[in-house]
């Protein structure tokens, strides 16, 4: 029997310890929203938070999970107005996705680098989103992670102190002179 936290409750799951988390969840929890894609952790569609960390449930046993906290996406939005996480809504908003099967994973791994990086640029949105979406929805993704973080600020201008003085620029039409051997221009 593995005890865990799931969505905020505690739960004992009565099933083999080297079961998947994935299957832990979809036979043993009745919550199906993390789907099957490819069975080795790659295509992201099994996305669960794992102590605040997003992490392919297909790759995880279900000992391994014991005493851990673990979050789907039936429960990503508990506390929230609605029921409604701010990501999922952003992509509601930005129309990002379309057969639905990759969604459930998407917003784990979106919700799990907003825990880690509050303001990621797009790189390392790009970076953090390695989920599979055969419709090909990543623009929108991006668009739908700056809605709920807002826009990329550029950097600070440097202070006064850090800009160097600009070099000196030769004048066209004059001819720059040097000091003779007397010290006489």
């Amino acid at each position: 029997m593995a005890s865990l936290t799931l969505n905020d409750r505690p739960v004992d799951l009565a099933l083999d310890p080297e079961t998947p988390l994935l299957w832990a969840l979809r036979d043993g929890a009745n919550l199906t929203g993390a789907k099957y894609g490819c069975g080795t952790g790659e295509c992201g569609a099994c996305m669960v938070l794992v102590d605040g960390e997003p992490l392919p449930a297909c790759t995880i046993t279900l000992a391994e999970a014991q005493g851990r906290a673990v979050t789907t996406i039936e429960g990503i939005g508990h506390g929230q107005p609605l029921g409604v996480h701010p990501v999922q809504q952003a992509l509601l908003d930005e129309q990002a996705f379309q057969c639905g099967f990759c969604t459930p994973g998407l917003v784990m791994a979106i919700a799990g680098l907003l825990r880690r990086n509050a303001r990621p640029s797009d790189d390392e949105i790009r970076a953090a989103i390695t989920n599979l979406c055969r419709c090909g929805v990543y623009p929108r993704l991006i668009r739908a992670v700056r809605r709920v973080t807002g826009p990329v600020l550029p950097p600070p201008p440097p202070s006064l102190e850090q800009v160097p003085p600009p070099e000196p620029t030769p004048v066209a039409g004059t001819m720059a002179t040097t000091p003779n051997d007397e010290g006489v221009q």
